[in-house]
């Protein structure tokens, strides 16, 4: 029996990529464990720049059959053929669909045969462009033409003869016969309405939220590693956290998915595949591993499919995760600002129930391409996420595997965000206890105590840190101070929501004035400390640093540690402060040839009027 059964239509050139992604999502879909959709494939004649509207009938046919479809045909309209014959085959189309659809469930559900992946079917309703509408505008043709794509007319308040034109064209749909004398559908086709939950913008399967169930999440405290003193012992994070997560997928078994590209493994959540599987239902061969109809971890190269598969699953009142190399994230941009505007614009609607929020992992960040380099180095998708309304993003950058675990335990259970959360894979210090990270988290951002020296008191320089990379630059540069000008009053603050730094105005987690300055002193000017290699970072905590408080007047002692080269820990930092004179003084390191750097290179650098 279909008990869920939802309609899928492509039109035109919207129909280019969609119709693969399709073929690749019937892989993916279970006759016995999920219900289907009937997918529809309208082709509507000439539009412009559509290359199934163009296709011979065999090719297309050949196409669909190829991605793993049935095509079901229905063609009219053409050679003034009357709309109610192509409705009537249209129907027929439906209710062969739908007795196609049942059959392949029911033959998976009762006799227990091993789930394969069917065909099914597609109608694809190819019809003229334009049906129904003028024939010709001036001699030229309109219906079945590239030319319905546009306006047909564009000035009847002005030309009497357009405006006959569009008269005629409105009058041929018979409204006298549809609307009463006062304008009202006459009863008999208002009846025809679908009623309660069967209409469309009643069905609470259009309304995840009505069916959204709470996840039974694990405690994560349980996952935590044991940090007995900050900086002595390493973790990779992300592996820490796919321990967490395979739990969760347990004790979730219909209501949480893993979406990603082929990077679930390389980003360190392989203790996933420990209860569940790839979700595949195409042909396996005895190498092949990880693969079941029935698997959790929807994992495809295409960011955009999974984007889409991630979306529909939590606008249907589930939950997921997408987990992403950071660089390649930027693929979604259109499809994250279209998902961030509808959570805007539902937040208003009273009926329109909160659901799931949208969670992005990324890793393999920008700060550690041990041997893919360049190539995979965009943090740029920060910046485009920030651009957007407060009340929407949230953006995390956790400094360890402990405030990882947190952060995302926190990210799983909220409602009508977007979460971004940037983790590194690689093995790295851990800094904060498990109870100790829960506060920091719960906070937002905080000054760590253990890393300063400023004992409570007013600080000569303050280094601010976001994400684990420029954590470890940022505490290697306080012991480089502490080392060799221990009389200098450092304060580190560590910042995990992103956000907190905006003023409050601006941004619901944001700080107040008197906690900003609490953290970073008063009457200090703001300027962030950067490296090239930070590009679009940099732009973006540019602008946050510039809503707080910026003047000329002073000279910063405060530095935003955001991006620095693994090899130089620390050592760019000082000489940084150096170079802005917050300190002056002179410290010589050796190291490695490249490495090798002296202050009093940077003071004189100062004086040749560098900048």
């Amino acid at each position: 029996m279909i008990t869920n059964l939802s309609w899928t239509g492509k039109t035109d050139g919207n129909a280019n990529g969609v119709v693969s992604d399709d073929a690749y999502t019937t892989i993916c879909l279970s006759s016995y464990f999920q219900d289907p959709k009937i997918q529809v494939l309208a082709i509507i004649g000439s539009a412009v720049w559509c290359q199934p509207c163009n296709q011979e009938e065999p090719e297309l046919v050949s196409l669909l059959e190829g991605y793993g479809h049935r095509p079901i045909l229905v063609t009219g309209g053409f050679d003034g053929e009357a709309p109610a014959a192509v409705h009537q085959r249209f129907a027929a189309a439906l209710d062969a669909a739908l007795a196609e659809i049942a059959a392949i469930q029911t033959h998976a559900r009762e006799t227990g045969a091993e789930p394969r992946r069917p065909r099914w079917p597609m109608i694809v309703l190819r019809t003229p462009k334009g049906w129904t509408g003028p024939k010709e505008v001036d001699g030229l043709p309109v219906e079945d033409s590239w030319r319905s794509h546009q306006v047909p007319m564009t000035d009847v308040r002005d030309n009497p003869a357009h405006l006959q034109v569009l008269e005629d064209w409105l009058r041929s749909y018979e409204p006298h016969q549809l609307f009463d004398e006062n304008g009202t559908l006459i009863a008999e086709l208002a009846d025809l309405a679908p009623k309660g939950e069967r209409r469309m913008s009643a069905t609470p399967h259009a309304n995840g939220g009505l069916l959204l169930r709470e996840l039974v999440l694990p405690d994560f405290r349980d996952y935590a590693v044991d940090v007995p003193k900050p900086g002595t012992t390493t973790s990779e994070a992300t592996r820490v956290l796919g321990s967490f997560l395979r739990d969760v997928i347990t004790k979730n078994p219909d209501n949480f998915r893993l979406f990603g590209p082929d990077e679930t493994a390389s980003n360190r959540l392989g203790d996933v595949f420990e209860v569940t599987n790839r979700s595949w239902l195409a042909e396996t061969k005895p190498t092949d591993v990880g693969l079941a109809p029935d698997g959790r971890v929807m994992e495809i190269l295409s960011e955009h499919l999974c984007q889409g598969w991630l979306e529909g699953y939590l606008l249907t009142g589930r939950h997921g995760l997408f987990n992403c190399y950071e660089a390649f994230i930027h693929i979604v941009d259109a499809m994250f600002n279209q998902h961030a505007k509808w959570l805007k614009v539902t937040r208003q609607i009273p009926w329109r129930r909160p659901i799931a929020s949208l969670n992005y992992l990324l890793s393999s960040h920008v700060w550690r391409q041990d041997h893919n380099g360049f190539t995979h180095q965009d943090p740029g998708f920060v910046d485009h996420v920030v651009n957007k309304k407060a009340e929407i993003i949230r953006v995390y950058l956790p400094p360890d595997a402990n405030t990882l675990l947190s952060v995302a335990d926190h990210c799983l259970r909220s409602r009508n965000y977007v979460n971004v959360i940037v983790a590194g894979k690689q093995p790295a210090l851990n800094y904060l206890s498990i109870d100790d990270a829960v506060i920091h988290c719960t906070r937002g951002l905080g000054s760590w105590d253990w890393a300063s020296t400023d004992e409570g008191g007013e600080p000569d320089v303050v280094l601010g840190c976001c994400g684990d990379v420029p954590t470890l630059e940022t505490l290697a540069a306080a012991a480089i101070l502490r080392e060799h000008v221990p009389d200098l009053k450092v304060r580190v603050v560590n910042v995990v929501d992103l956000m907190r730094l905006q003023p409050e105005s601006e941004h619901p987690h944001g700080l107040s004035e008197s906690q900003f300055d609490a953290l970073f002193t008063i009457d200090r000017g703001w300027r962030p400390v950067s490296d090239y290699d930070l590009r679009q970072y940099n732009l973006h905590f540019h602008k946050i640093l510039a809503s707080c408080k910026i003047s000329s007047e002073h000279l910063t002692n405060t530095v935003i540690a955001l991006a620095y080269k693994a090899g130089d820990q620390g050592q760019r930092i000082v000489t940084n402060l150096m170079m802005m004179k917050a300190i002056t003084h002179r410290i010589t390191w050796t190291g490695k040839a490249s490495c090798a750097k002296t202050f009093n290179v940077a003071e004189g650098y100062m004086e040749a009027g560098g900048p």
